[in-house]
């Protein structure tokens, strides 16, 4: 779970400055792993990878009042006393955080190292921040989860075909191991792209 939350976090901020309650929002909305992050580990996370160096916090300041125009001089001139009184009060202060140079190589080296590759919800919210791998990286990460399927579903089919389990679990195999099939069928088309698209980019560095 530690390393789903940082991949996600540090993922967010390779793209732009986000405050915490962004990054739990995209979080669930854009990456899709789903309500159990909430705001009580997320705030945690961003601590420790502040503590670490991998993100820094800044602060960004809004202004809330903005100046009106009433269309009369007396109005225009109510408006600027209005706001040159208010001047420091309608200002607020909200802390954003910002990924460090040394966060963008942890993130990479997190995002492909095969050791925390441990579930599917881990695989695609790899594959969500995909784009900051190099092709042979990307290769890598989906030639290990093909890898892992491939073992998951001799599994699934030894367990169908097991005649000391009861019909109804014997279904049940089955009907996993069609998943799984799905799942190595996406994998597969991934990998041919990527291969692709390997080749492509050892090319263009010649």
């Amino acid at each position: 779970m530690k390393h789903m939350l940082d991949i996600a976090i540090l993922g967010l901020l390779m793209d732009r400055d986000h405050h915490g309650y962004e990054i739990r929002t995209q979080v669930r909305d854009r990456l899709a792993v789903a309500s159990n992050i909430s705001f009580g580990s997320i705030y945690p996370a961003l601590n420790r990878l502040e503590r670490q160096g991998l993100v820094e916090a800044v602060v960004a300041t809004e202004t809330r009042g903005s100046t009106l125009s009433t269309g009369s001089l007396s109005g225009e001139r109510a408006s600027l006393r209005a706001l040159r009184s208010s001047q420091g009060l309608g200002r607020r202060s909200r802390k954003v955080y910002r990924i460090t140079p040394r966060g963008r190589e942890a993130f990479v080296a997190l995002l492909a190292d095969p050791a925390t590759l441990d579930d599917s919800r881990n695989f695609s919210l790899r594959m969500a921040l995909a784009k900051y791998l190099t092709p042979s990286l990307r290769v890598a990460l989906l030639e290990r989860r093909r890898s892992d399927l491939v073992e998951r579903l001799a599994e699934m089919q030894a367990g169908a075909r097991n005649e000391q389990l009861d019909t109804y679990a014997r279904s049940v195999m089955a009907h996993a191991a069609k998943g799984v099939e799905l799942d190595l069928e996406w994998i597969d088309t991934l990998l041919s792209t990527e291969r692709n698209n390997q080749h492509n980019f050892a090319s263009e560095a010649k």
